[in-house]
């Protein structure tokens, strides 16, 4: 029984498997299964690592899923106990699996790690998706240490200590597969964006801890979904993040927090309006319109989520600050700089 079932989701990008999945293979094969969880893809990815890597197992979806939905059936065909969704164009380093396999060893109520994710374009720097661990400020805005909007830090060790997070990054998320069943996966709904967020923050709420293995080092291409700029990729984002709160925040936080991001939401939308960024406008206005829509469906899947929940408190996952007001109103950049406790 390997210690690891590595699942890559992989939809019409052949170029990138050719690229980043020797490394995945060298440095893993001894200690994990691979599956490649194909999404249908029409240009020979599963011709192709058939061909080149016939120990690897296929799973040959008759659709594209996404993410979500690739995920969330591969994750049924894994042997392991420990699952790890990793995006395929990322590239791991020698030895790699052994601190998340000592770190899950150490800390049975640890559901989720994320290894320490760096850019491979610019080996030096963190990588935006999710650098040395994943937060969320208390308005549940997500950000990194050691990238915080789009200011992105050096590596030069200073996030080299082991540390609870509120999320790990799906582009190189290691769980265990029964709480990963048990709480029901990713939520399909989401589509793009957020659904590794929501997860953990589900975890959370159920007792389980999300955690930051910086001994274990990925280096991740990153930006081949959506451009930062993409009104989709904005649709999502607002969108998703109303949901996410809607569904995970305790019942005594909840409407200040949802109203709060809405006024938040409100602010954005003005500011694009005056420098004329209608995409923007239109991309906001839809995300607030279908969530509005989706609150019955959201309203039923809140009371199933509390059923399960085990805290009563959003401290662990919530950091006591504006993440908004600390980088663009006291020109706190870094991670280090910010505050343990204010506004």
């Amino acid at each position: 029984m390997p210690d690891f079932s590595i699942i890559i989701v992989t939809w019409n990008a052949l170029h990138h498997l050719k690229t980043f999945l020797p490394s995945v293979w060298q440095h893993s094969r001894l200690d994990a299964e691979i599956i490649i969880a194909d999404n249908a893809s029409t240009d020979g990815t599963v011709e192709w690592v058939a061909d080149h890597f016939p120990e690897m197992r296929i799973v040959t979806l008759d659709h594209n899923y996404g993410y979500c939905g690739g995920n969330n059936r591969a994750a049924g065909h894994a042997r392991a106990e420990n699952l790890i969704f990793l995006n395929n164009d990322v590239e791991v380093t020698p030895g790699w699996l052994a601190p998340l396999r000592q770190m899950l060893d150490d800390n049975p109520d640890v559901a989720a790690l994320q290894p320490k994710l760096l850019s491979w374009s610019e080996r030096n720097y963190f990588e935006y998706a999710g650098a040395a661990g994943g937060l969320l400020d208390r308005h549940a805005y997500p950000f990194c240490r050691g990238r915080i909007f789009d200011t992105l830090e050096a590596d030069e060790g200073q996030y080299d200590q082991e540390c609870d997070i509120s999320w790990a990054s799906g582009a190189a998320m290691v769980i265990r597969k029964k709480p990963f069943l048990d709480s029901g996966g990713f939520d399909e709904t989401f589509e793009f964006h957020m659904e590794e967020i929501d997860l953990c923050w589900r975890l959370w709420n159920r007792g389980y801890r999300t955690r930051y293995c910086p001994g274990s080092v990925v280096y991740h291409l990153g930006g081949g979904s959506l451009p930062p700029d993409s009104p989709r990729k904005l649709y999502y984002n607002y969108r998703n993040n109303l949901k996410m709160i809607w569904k995970n925040s305790r019942s005594g936080h909840l409407p200040g927090r949802i109203t709060m991001r809405i006024l938040l939401d409100a602010v954005a939308f003005s500011r694009a309006m005056l420098r004329l960024q209608w995409r923007e406008c239109g991309a906001i206005l839809r995300a607030h319109l279908h969530f509005y829509r989706s609150l019955p469906g959201l309203i039923s899947v809140r009371k199933s989520l509390n059923r399960v929940r085990t805290t009563s408190s959003d401290t662990p996952v919530l950091r006591p600050y504006s993440i908004i007001w600390q980088y663009f109103f006291r020109g706190r950049r870094t991670y280090n700089s910010l505050p343990d406790t204010g506004n």
